[in-house]
């Protein structure tokens, strides 16, 4: 036994000696290598790593950029990595100490960009293609991407009508192409396309990828008849290899409105009904009331209502989403979920959001599989307080700023606030209403729903030859209800419907099926080839309905009572639209030295008829890399890369009604038509006898087989200049867009027992110059500044409507009482949508006058307004263009211009340590707004103790006869649209900041945290302009005819976030 132990000993300690003689061998065989890594600038590079490639072995550069470890040998090859530079790899010099400069990694060249179909390097592009920076967007927390957008991107105007929570953004690419339809991009997700903004604004920022937008033609012609607008492509995120990685990003907030319309204290206003109603005033605001005769003196510093401080607030928001990303080599999954939840600066206002998704990603061999679901649902509380209404006087902000600040002295102010309407109100001509009560009262909801199913399989069949066919299919439903009680504007006592509730429903269902085979090859690593052939399918199916009842008797029940009530207005419809399209590309590139694309495609869609159902799209472009020729070398220390590029195309725009080529008939229960508004039937359709129910079935729009789409001809030159090895960027574009056969609704003679009918006529040109810099300041060890300007100009231009048209009138509808007039105007020569009124020349004066006692006459050679047969000093006056004396509707003309002339944006992020701050700011110059409030509020006509704006306090008196606001008086003179409306909507905003701190990895380690960072953000916190309104980014009938028009909108907030971003 001692001797087997004494055996085993002696293993041991052999093997042991072994060991040690083996590990000195090895430790005497390495090589000891030092050296520093340095920036650009020459500073020594921390915490950059050097390690021995092909093995773990390695270290990290101390404070000074200095390392020192062993090697395996003197032929080893080092790998030099750090974040923001490139990484290098270089040979082991044990002779001296080695220096290694590292240079800064702009990526800007090999940076890729989604294109139809395809992905491209930024380097390869040939046509006008931008790529939206996701931190920046992702910057301060917004219910969608599109509410940083805007000044990002030139050429990209994104506009908001108002500042509602959850409200729509409307993008537009390079000015508007149609008339009258609708002139936003198409969105491709994920390669799905869809053209509905809000299906776009549905998805979860945080999951989008890339942000990329096809600007010119050759861009944009893969996508043939839904290309003419340009083309948002939205990336989301795919799963990642290695290790499940969770991520959290949460915040909070708070919103206030960034100004309050100044109104009339009780002093102004009851002063004002002084000068109204005189002899009202010893019964009302100057009677005897407990023993004293009240007059105007006592109303200074009274206790007052105003109404604007009751029904804004201080709003919190609040944003979380968590995503999981991980995998291996054959397969690879990413999930997210995320909750959005936003408070209105107006009561009883809100919106709500809940959004997950998953998807996974099979790689095996030659296949690869890709499926992703989406799922969103949103719920938006309150309505739009600028919604068309019959009379402006239902708008909520007529009320809000209308209602009076104070009562009679036998009247408690409470009054005010403890009724729905006003005693003192004659309510048969003035729709005046508690604003607070009814607000807290009205039950609005509208639900939206959302979920989209995409996925691919793509094969290589040899190298470059692959066949990819995706599928998708999406379901939109949307459901609204709203519910007016006693209490409330719509559902008062004396209102004619009474308590009554609406219902109603929407849903889209989509799928596309596409089959893409592409091949990728070279000729001698010189000539590269990209081909691309493609088949495509897309249907998508509508149905709506709603119902509404009246005359509720118990509205206890909300909407469960429904039944109860009277049948009202019911609706419904189903449409049905589908595309077949073929496609083609081809792109050819030599040497990185001279490129060009060419792409072709046909679409055939059911919404036109004949020989019109097919439309073809080509495009071309040529691109030239100047800096890579021989003879432009000795400039490329200076000039790193330079491209110049050109491009021609034919895209179009399809959205039309499904069924505008058919003679379609309805059955009517009830007349069409208001006989006030502009567009209505001029004879409205009667029911048979009175009887609701026995219209009948007529005729509702007239045949027109040869209608088409419209196509846009789209020219663009650009250049690509790179400096100081990318540290300098500069993109300038310069395009023009010519859109023919635009749809317009034409009138037709009455004779023809139609109002109108869809065709195709006219022409319109954009053309414009698009300017991008983006510049690295500065950058080293601890500071880095990086720069961004965009400027856009676009000039827009009718050149044809109609034959024999030279001129389209349209009227922005609002209130009864301006709907019958032409507000906008569409002329040849001209920029669409021009505002149209008379030229405002301010009041009458005294000298305008021949004066017999009191009495005053106009003179002889003074214009006056043709429906004023009394004119007198203080009545508005106008310019007499055509010199005939009388001011009439011969005296109109174009007053201003709601497009601006240029747009952009400068950008500035600043990072220090672990420090970083952006500055955004936003700006728009030359658009005018139609601020139609003031046609209420700066203008007292016979409403009766309907409170002004402050700045109606200067208006024309006796004792004030230089002013230039009309008198108060009841004046016809005084309800036209005119220049005195007419607003310079320009402004600079500082759209947005945010400071973030990263907090130190080796703090983050100790609770098992990747990364941590804190922030502070901030939007729309200082606007310059000099608007009066509450903001000048308006527009509250979108559309190309109509821009620019303030009436009753939601005011934009400004907010301050307080958030954290966790990795795990």
């Amino acid at each position: 036994m001692k001797k087997h132990l004494s055996t085993q000993t002696r293993k041991r300690m052999l093997s042991s000696i072994g060991l040690i003689l083996f590990s000195v061998s090895f430790v005497l065989a390495q090589v000891l290598v030092k050296g520093t890594v340095k920036d650009n600038l020459g500073e020594g590079v921390p915490g950059a790593s050097v390690q021995v490639k092909g093995t773990s072995q390695g270290t990290i550069t101390d404070l000074d950029g200095k390392f020192a470890f062993n090697v395996p040998n003197k032929n080893s090859i080092l790998v030099i990595s750090f974040i923001g530079y490139v990484t290098v790899e270089m040979k082991v010099d044990t002779q001296k100490p080695m220096v290694i400069t590292l240079k800064e990694d702009t990526k800007t060249l090999d940076e890729v960009v989604v294109v139809g179909y395809q992905e491209i390097r930024k380097k390869d592009l040939t046509g006008s293609v931008a790529k939206a920076s996701m931190a920046e967007l992702l910057s301060t927390p917004t219910a969608s991407f599109g509410e940083t957008l805007g000044g990002r991107i030139a050429g990209v105007n994104v506009s908001s009508g108002e500042g509602m929570p959850g409200g729509q953004m409307n993008i537009v690419i390079r000015g508007n192409n149609s008339l009258t339809q609708d002139n936003s991009p198409l969105y491709v997700i994920d390669g799905f396309p869809v053209e509905d903004p809000s299906i776009a604004a549905a998805i979860n920022q945080n999951d989008i990828e890339s942000l990329d937008f096809l600007k010119d033609a050759s861009a944009t012609a893969i996508y043939g008849a839904r290309g003419a607008n340009g083309v948002v492509m939205i990336t989301t995120k795919k799963g990642t290899i290695g290790q499940p990685k969770i991520k959290y990003d949460g915040s909070f907030g708070i919103q206030h409105i960034t100004k309050t319309i100044p109104m009339m204290d009780a002093y102004e206003f009851v002063k004002l009904q002084a000068e109204r109603s005189p002899k009202d005033m010893e019964t009302t605001y100057f009677m005897n009331y407990d023993g004293k005769k009240w007059g105007l003196e006592d109303y200074r510093n009274i206790p007052q209502y105003n109404w604007q401080d009751e029904i804004f607030r201080s709003a919190w928001m609040q944003s979380h989403n968590v995503s999981l990303t991980g995998g291996s080599e054959g397969v690879r999954y990413n999930a997210s979920l995320s909750y959005y939840d936003q408070d209105g600066i107006l009561l009883e206002s809100n919106y709500k959001r809940v959004q997950g998704r998953m998807g996974t990603t099979i790689q095996k061999k030659k296949l690869k599989i890709y499926l992703t679901t989406n799922y969103s649902s949103t719920t938006t509380t309150g309505g739009s307080p600028s919604q068309n209404s019959y009379s402006g006087m239902n708008n909520l902000f007529y009320s809000v700023w209308g209602y009076r600040p104070v009562t009679e002295p036998d009247r408690p102010l409470n009054s005010l606030m403890d009724n729905i309407m006003d005693d003192a109100i004659n309510n048969t001509n003035d729709y005046r209403f508690n604003p607070i009560m009814s607000l807290k009262n009205e039950y609005r909801k509208t639900y939206a729903n959302y979920i989209q199913f995409n996925g691919f399989a793509e094969y290589e069949f040899i190298k470059g030859l692959k066949l990819k066919v995706s599928g998708g299919y999406t379901f939109d439903t949307r459901k609204g209800e709203t519910f007016n009680n006693s209490k409330t504007r719509y559902g008062n006592p004396k209102s004619s419907d009474k308590v009554n509730a609406e219902i109603y429903h929407s849903q889209r269902a989509t799928w596309l099926n596409e089959n893409i085979l592409t091949y990728q090859t070279n000729i001698k690593r010189k000539h590269f080839f990209n081909s691309m052939v493609g088949v495509t399918l897309q249907n998508s199916d509508y149905e709506y309905y709603s119902y509404k009842t009246v005359q509720i008797p118990n509205e206890a029940l909300g909407m469960a009572g429904m039944s109860e009530g009277t049948p009202s207005t019911t609706k419904s419809l189903k449409s049905s639209w589908s595309m077949l399209s073929f496609l083609g590309r081809l792109n050819y590139n030599y040497k990185s030295l001279y490129y060009a694309t060419v792409s072709f495609r046909s679409d055939g869609s059911s919404k036109f008829r004949g020989d019109n159902r097919f439309g073809y799209f080509p495009s071309g472009s040529l691109a030239w890399g100047f800096m890579e020729e021989d003879f432009m070398k000795p400039l490329k220390s200076v000039v790193s890369s330079g491209k110049l590029r050109v491009s021609w195309g034919l895209t179009g725009n399809n959205r039309v009604g499904e069924y505008d080529t058919y003679a379609l008939y309805q059955i009517l229960k009830d007349k069409v038509g208001d006989f006030i508004s502009i567009g209505s039937l001029p004879s409205g359709v009667y029911p048979f006898e009175n009887s609701l129910t026995s219209v009948g079935t007529v005729p509702t729009s007239l045949r027109n087989r040869k209608l088409k789409w419209e196509t846009t001809e789209q020219w663009n030159l650009g250049l690509d200049l790179g400096f100081l090895d990318e540290r300098i960027g500069l993109t300038v574009d310069w395009y023009r867009k010519t859109t023919r056969d635009l749809l317009l609704n034409t009138a037709l003679p009455t004779s023809s027992g139609y109002f109108s009918a869809m065709k195709n006529v006219g022409k319109v040109r954009n053309q414009g110059i698009e300017l991008t810099l983006n510049t690295t300041n500065i950058k080293n060890r601890h500071f880095s500044w990086t720069t961004n300007f965009n400027i856009a100009f676009n000039k827009n231009k009718v050149l044809e409507l109609a034959e024999n048209q030279s001129s389209l009138l349209s009227a922005a509808k609002f209130d009864q009482n301006y709907n019958s007039q032409y507000s906008y105007i569409a002329k040849v020569g001209y920029p669409m949508g021009m505002m149209y009124g008379f030229i405002y020349e301010g009041t009458y004066k005294y000298e305008d006058f021949d004066k017999v006692g009191d009495t005053y006459t106009l003179k002889r050679n003074v214009p006056y307004f043709s429906s004023e047969s009394n004119t007198q000093p203080g009545m508005p006056k106008y310019a007499d263009l055509n010199g005939d004396g009388i001011i009439d509707d011969n005296d109109r003309t174009m007053i201003g211009n709601g497009m601006p002339k240029h747009t952009g944006g400068f950008t500035n992020n600043f990072e220090y340590k672990g420090f970083d701050l952006s500055i955004f700011f936003q700006w728009s110059y030359g658009n005018d707004v139609l601020n139609a409030n003031r046609l209420f509020f700066e203008n007292s006509n016979k409403t009766r103790d309907l409170n002004q704006y402050a700045s109606y306090a200067d208006r024309w008196t006796p004792e004030n006869p230089e002013s230039n606001i009309p008198r108060a008086t009841d004046s016809g003179s005084n309800k036209v649209f005119s220049t005195r409306i007419i607003e310079d909507g320009s402004f600079l905003r500082l759209k947005t900041v945010s400071l973030g701190y990263t907090l130190p990895k080796q703090l983050t380690k100790k609770w098992k945290i990747d990364n941590a960072r804190v922030f502070v953000a901030g939007q729309n916190l200082w606007t310059c302009t000099g608007y009066s309104g509450y903001d000048p980014e308006v527009s509250i009938r979108e559309g190309a005819l109509t821009p620019g028009l303030d009436f009753s909108a939601y005011p934009r907030a400004y907010s301050i976030s307080f958030g954290i971003n966790l990795g795990f």
